[in-house]
């Protein structure tokens, strides 16, 4: 579902732990991620080439590079970006790293957590996959 996406995890090869920083190309109908929110984490972008469409619960609005978008910890605004443009598009993604955050997916019968044992894939009501 995620198309054309090339993600360099940027942060991991720096070693860092508290936060994380992705360099990521959508090609032509690639996508970042399911429409999502974060319970802990907070979450940065920055287009630094081409164009995407941030999909959000307050509808769509096109960035273009020199752009940015943030979410809040919290923040029950699930988002994600999708190029419908002809040309790749380039962002950094930034965020945090707190453990315990869980990730929900309103499209979706989704939700990402971590607990004592780790991370986990759930259906919306808890049932783990």
């Amino acid at each position: 579902r995620m198309g054309d996406r090339v993600k360099r995890r940027l942060g991991d090869a720096c070693g860092l732990t508290k936060f994380g920083v992705n360099l990521v190309t959508l090609g032509p109908g690639g996508q970042s991620a399911l429409r999502h929110w974060h319970t802990l984490d907070d979450e940065f972008v920055y287009v630094l080439s081409g164009e995407v469409v941030l999909v959000s619960n307050e509808g769509t609005q096109v960035l273009r590079a020199g752009m940015a978008a943030g979410y809040p910890a919290g923040k029950k605004d699930a988002h994600h970006f999708i190029n419908r443009s002809k040309a790749p598009a380039t962002y950094l993604e930034i965020g945090t790293r707190i453990e315990g955050d869980n990730a929900f997916y309103p499209d979706d019968d989704l939700m990402w957590g971590e607990d004592e044992n780790g991370t986990f894939a759930a259906h919306k009501d808890g049932r783990r996959y």
